[in-house]
């Protein structure tokens, strides 16, 4: 008996084996629910058997864990994009406030890094750039993980923080901005027409606590399209070659998504606008002094606990988020618009 035809096509049975395991942990996570649901209707039951008070906190915790991982389900539901399972390509920019802002980058750099570790996803940076006096300037990081585009399309935009600024020696309250964009990574090969005129590329050197392969060679790579003004740069990989392939791929994927923006008008599904780094901009607001807010501007979700969104505890707004654009959606469609 010969082997299915797509078996011989490596691509097509690698992405058919992730697919397949994908249904797997969904089945196995299902049951592990339903296991829960059952645990805590026993030990309800035993509570008011035995008249036993004492068996409330533990049954509140057993909820907790049911209702987490009953989120975690449901969020995933609402990822049916075209790209969401795709490995996702983070990149943070320094907006207004100087120093402040640089600082800033390196807080959402490490929130969505500790994010990244509680799904068990991987974080490899691609391009690391040093703020002049402290913190990041710009840093490009790729996120590998099932779904992981899909959940981090929600953070792309403008994000805004309040504080005292710890460089300001008279103790004042500071604005500061950074952006965030966000791309599915497209591994598979590109159809995508590029010509050379139309490329400046220029070699620098790697630099930054990001790069593993530090080196002072002029090894990194930024590739400029001149037509749409799209930047591309990488400095990760162990020769300029292969960092050159990087921004190559990156650069057709940005290419193809604004070929299908254009043509299907999906803008916002996407990539969406490229907005000012600056006031009125923002997705959303972190407030530290003089009280404690997050709040996203689109969803109006938010919360109090500052400290836990910055050690990663974001899939608060990613749930609403991706809520709100499904109901936008449905809206849409309903409407006829």
């Amino acid at each position: 008996m010969e082997a299915p035809d797509f078996w011989n096509d490596p691509d097509r049975s690698q992405n058919l084996m992730k697919e397949l395991k994908s249904k797997k942990n969904d089945v196995e996570t299902y049951a592990h629910l339903q296991s829960q649901f059952e645990d805590i209707e026993t030990m309800i039951e035993m509570g008011y058997e035995e008249n036993d008070p004492s068996l409330i906190p533990e049954i509140e915790e057993m909820l907790d864990e049911f209702q987490k991982t009953f989120e975690e389900i449901r969020m995933k539901t609402l990822l049916s994009g075209e790209y969401d399972q795709n490995n996702a390509i983070v990149t943070l920019h320094a907006g207004a406030g100087g120093t402040e802002s640089c600082d800033w980058a390196s807080m959402l750099y490490r929130m969505y890094t500790r994010w990244a570790a509680s799904k068990g996803f991987e974080v490899v940076v691609l391009d690391y750039l040093d703020g002049e006096e402290a913190g990041i300037k710009s840093v490009t990081f790729q996120v590998n993980g099932e779904y992981a585009y899909g959940y981090l399309k929600s953070e792309k935009g403008v994000h805004r923080l309040v504080r005292i600024s710890p460089f300001n020696a008279a103790g004042k309250r500071q604005t500061s901005f950074v952006s965030c964009d966000v791309m599915p990574d497209i591994e598979e090969d590109i159809d995508i027409e590029i010509n050379d005129d139309d490329l400046r590329i220029d070699t620098y050197r790697s630099s930054g606590a990001g790069g593993q392969h530090i080196n002072k060679t002029s090894s990194a790579v930024r590739i400029t399209h001149l037509p749409t003004g799209i930047v591309v740069q990488c400095q990760n990989e162990r020769s300029q070659h292969m960092n050159k392939d990087k921004a190559m791929q990156m650069l057709k994927a940005r290419l193809y998504l604004l070929k299908e923006q254009e043509a299907q008008a999906k803008a916002a599904d996407i990539r969406g606008e490229v907005s000012e780094i600056g006031w009125g901009n923002q997705i959303r607001s972190y407030v530290m002094q003089p009280y404690t807010m997050v709040k996203d501007h689109r969803t109006n979700a938010e919360t109090g606990n500052v400290d836990a969104v910055m050690d990663g505890e974001i899939d608060l707004f990613i749930n609403a988020y991706l809520k709100w654009i499904t109901l936008s959606a449905n809206e849409k469609q309903n409407t006829g618009a």
